[in-house]
């Protein structure tokens, strides 16, 4: 069974992009390659407890495992230590990917408050989209009562467009609201 938003992309988005960009092979189209989710915690230096409520709520709203990331250097002024966990992430691929994307763009952003859109500064000049979340809570997964704290997270869309362009036309025949 294929996911929505997989299966429109294969039916509507593969043609449309090759006839609008010019492209013979259908392998040339740009596609969306890997969806990474990652939260800073700084303040697991002092808490170890925060990394696992992190892990909890990161594995329910990904469907899968989080690597831990820790610190390559320390750095005194921040009370940070080499080696020492300050973050988590997750990377999707595939069926995950697709239905994370198609649950983030149907669910997640309207119920984000004062929502007007993604700014095209989000992209980057080889047309990735880096979203900055501000709290975890609008996610259907995350329960409101076991969150200690909101956290912010980042979304990074990695695509194989060439440019900012394609990345953006790419993302908004997929249903990504942008700014206009």
């Amino acid at each position: 069974m294929t996911n929505r938003l997989k299966e429109k992309y294969i039916t509507e988005v593969l043609k449309k992009l090759q006839d609008e960009l010019g492209l013979k092979n259908e392998l040339a189209v740009p596609r969306v390659a890997k969806v990474v989710i990652s939260i800073g915690l700084g303040e697991a230096k002092d808490n170890a407890g925060i990394l696992d409520k992190t892990k909890t709520y990161l594995t329910a709203l990904s469907g899968q495992n989080p690597v831990v990331t820790h610190a390559k250097k320390s750095i005194a002024s921040f009370k940070v230590v080499k080696g020492q966990p300050i973050g988590m992430m997750v990377t999707l691929r595939g069926v995950r990917m697709y239905a994370f994307l198609d649950k983030f763009v149907s669910v997640v952003l309207p119920k984000v408050r004062d929502f007007k859109g993604i700014s095209e500064k989000s992209f980057d000049s080889f047309g990735n989209l880096n979203i900055g979340l501000r709290e975890q809570t609008i996610f259907p997964e995350v329960d409101y009562k076991t969150i200690d704290k909101t956290r912010g997270l980042a979304i990074t869309i990695t695509t194989t467009a060439k440019n900012k362009e394609e990345g953006k036309k790419l993302l908004e025949y997929l249903g990504v609201p942008f700014r206009s």
